[in-house]
């Protein structure tokens, strides 16, 4: 396998992340232009944890979107289905408790987590609608979801632009720096699969979430969804 397909059958999509473990902070802050980092905290404002709360971190990957949410004195559980990101990710914080799992078929009892929050992760997973209702099914009552991921610029001439970029400037740049570029080829192609901003808001609303609301990060490159457990 080169790389995953769109299809995103699930272990080839964990397989192409075992392989960029190693690298995949880095790479994401390069090939983000350093964006990723302003994302990341516009995340830890939504999630808004507090002390004994529960969050769940989704996609968390080697844990550095986790380890926020645990500085502000939530108990946190990074989740991810990449085992070879769960490992990286222990090394780095080994007193995180990593746990390995499927977004459609979370291993959590019901109403668990004050919050369940991805980054840049649910586009991955192989059924999304799937990956929605288990989110909702793992929340409190009066609980929240916070969703970051990559979306559709919202002026013309940027959006132009911005799919030149991701088709034709990503791919050398990822070869210089990940340790394996054909796994970004594929992101690349995901992001421009993906559903636009008020698309995922109804399929926030038809898995059970209420309140549904979003806002576009520079430029609409980036969404932030919400929504709320009834």
């Amino acid at each position: 396998m080169t790389r995953a397909s769109l299809d995103k059958q699930p272990r080839e999509v964990a397989a192409m992340f075992d392989k960029v473990a190693a690298r995949y902070d880095l790479t994401n802050d390069v090939l983000s232009l350093g964006q990723d980092r302003v994302w990341r905290r516009a995340v830890t404002r939504a999630v808004d944890a507090r002390p004994g709360e529960r969050v769940l971190d989704l996609a968390a990957g080697t844990g550095t979107s986790s380890v926020p949410f645990a500085s502000a004195g939530a108990y946190t559980v990074p989740c991810d289905f990449s085992l070879g990101m769960l490992r990286e990710g222990k090394k780095r914080e080994p007193w995180m408790p990593f746990t390995a799992g499927d977004a459609t078929r979370l291993p959590f009892a019901d109403d668990v987590f004050d919050a369940v929050t991805i980054s840049f992760g649910l586009r991955n997973v192989h059924d999304t609608d799937a990956a929605l209702r288990e989110m909702l099914r793992v929340t409190k009552p009066g609980g929240r979801v916070v969703i970051c991921e990559f979306s559709h610029p919202t002026w013309a001439p940027f959006r132009t632009v911005y799919t030149e970029y991701l088709m034709r400037a990503l791919p050398p740049l990822a070869t210089a720096v990940s340790s394996n570029p054909d796994a970004y080829v594929y992101l690349a192609e995901s992001i421009r699969a993906w559903p636009d901003q008020p698309a995922l808001a109804r399929r926030l609303q038809d898995a059970g979430w209420t309140r549904v609301a979003w806002r576009n990060l520079t430029g609409g490159i980036v969404a932030l969804h919400r929504g709320f457990a009834a």
